[in-house]
């Protein structure tokens, strides 16, 4: 079972320009909380970073640099040979790296649509035709419009139940899987690639609003109660591990106060919060037997 969580490399004082020191702090709290994986959304990783999760043991969802673009995004014309550079320079220059488990693409990108589906296909075929060693994945939000399941050797899934709607976590799930197993997915493992919700550190209210700790450690933890209990699940990647920046803009889903994202289980300066203990709960329930 794959235990782990999607990371940004964003910090509020260096940025994206991570010393190595920070790295470490990062791969120690993972490992704190019994992570045993990690997602590098959305874009390959510092290879110091990757030589870390090597040495410590921790398996690595690995995925270039395309995420969120609409069909008319893509058929930009420089959409496709940028994918392909990147594509080739993350296999190529991490080829090696033992921890790197599945290769990935094009992070909730147009894989409802028919032009979509060729670009998919193009790619995964570019991945697969320089390592066929390991499984390829793509994390999709477009639930039963989804076209590419078939292209794929694992199913993943963006969906984040009790927080953008009251859908509940284990009848979503359930549904997911009967959604992959229609749309292409017939016996594929299955990922929870994205699931979470906002908490903004130091935010304690007990009434439980949206917003604070205790509602995103009961969103979490119900969350990880449903996906720890379906057989059919092979992994789950808590979005997000650490809070971290995003853009600007008039949509809702970026109209963020301070343009931040806040669903990390430890906030931008790495202080967990109370959704943290609520990971190591399930995260670190098997060690010992």
């Amino acid at each position: 079972m794959l235990k782990g969580f999607n990371r940004h490399e964003d910090h509020p004082i260096v940025g994206a320009s991570f010393p190595y020191q920070l790295m470490v702090h990062d791969i120690e709290l993972m490992v704190e909380a019994g992570a045993n994986a990690v997602r590098t959304s959305h874009y390959p990783n510092d290879e110091r970073f990757l030589d870390l999760c090597d040495e410590r043991g921790i398996l690595v969802w690995e995925e270039n640099h395309a995420r969120g673009f609409s069909l008319e995004q893509m058929q930009n014309p420089n959409f496709e040979r940028q994918c392909e550079d990147c594509n080739r320079e993350m296999v190529e220059s991490h080829f090696n790296h033992p921890s790197i488990m599945i290769w990935a693409i094009l992070n909730e990108c147009a894989s409802n649509t028919p032009e979509g589906r060729v670009m998919y296909k193009k790619q995964l075929e570019q991945i697969r035709s320089l390592d066929g060693s390991r499984p390829l994945t793509f994390a999709s939000h477009h639930r039963e419009k989804e076209l590419c399941f078939d292209l794929a050797d694992i199913v993943s899934f963006n969906l984040y139940p009790l927080w953008y709607g009251d859908e509940d976590p284990g009848e979503l799930s359930d549904q997911a899987r009967k959604w992959a197993d229609e749309l292409g997915g017939q016996g594929k493992p299955m990922i929870m690639s994205e699931f979470g919700g906002d908490g903004h550190y130091g935010l304690r209210d007990p009434n439980r609003m949206k917003g604070t700790e205790e509602r995103h450690a009961d969103i979490i933890g119900s969350n990880l109660d449903a996906y720890t209990k379906r057989p059919f699940i092979s992994g789950m990647f808590i979005w997000q591990f650490c809070d971290c920046r995003v853009s600007e803009g008039n949509g809702w889903l970026l109209s963020r106060a301070g343009t931040q994202n806040s669903k990390g289980i430890v906030d931008r300066y790495r202080r967990p919060k109370l959704a943290f203990d609520i990971v190591k709960k399930y995260f670190r329930r098997d060690e010992g037997k």
